[in-house]
């Protein structure tokens, strides 16, 4: 047990202030700085995700991401498919902004390089509220 003794704000008066140095202060104490070290590993998929979802602005929302990993004789990579849903107006024009700038968006996706993005299908209805459905196909290549 360690005691120290700390003025108090009238500068007259030593309080003591405890700190208890037991065996399970200790573990607790190294377990929270290993929690805080520890991040886990961003996968492809992760960020094929989050590269797409700022694209789409924000007002997009992931319903389903689809990853099937191929291979040819001089290429191995993997195919991911993703729908996004766009509610309301002003997510709607996102999302017809997403559709044309897909294509031509260059991604920044590490030890990636996506061959091919496009737009699979959009599905749009206008009653009662704006609601788009927007599938999106990307074909990542492994860089050596």
């Amino acid at each position: 047990m360690l005691i120290e003794t700390k003025s108090a704000d009238s500068g007259d008066i030593d309080v003591p202030a405890v700190m208890i140095d037991t065996p399970a202060a200790t573990q607790s104490a190294r377990a929270a700085r290993r929690a805080r070290r520890y991040r886990p590993r961003r996968t492809t998929s992760d960020r094929v995700r989050e590269a797409l979802l700022t694209l789409a602005g924000g007002r997009g929302n992931l319903l389903t991401h689809e990853e099937k990993p191929w291979a040819s004789i001089t290429f191995s990579g993997s195919r991911h498919e993703l729908v996004l849903e766009f509610h309301g107006i002003a997510a709607c024009k996102t999302g017809e902004e997403f559709i044309a700038a897909l294509p031509e968006h260059e991604f920044h996706i590490p030890s990636q390089l996506v061959a091919d993005a496009t737009i699979s299908s959009v599905e749009s209805n206008y009653t009662p509220e704006p609601h788009m459905q927007v599938t999106a196909v990307l074909l990542l290549l492994e860089e050596v």
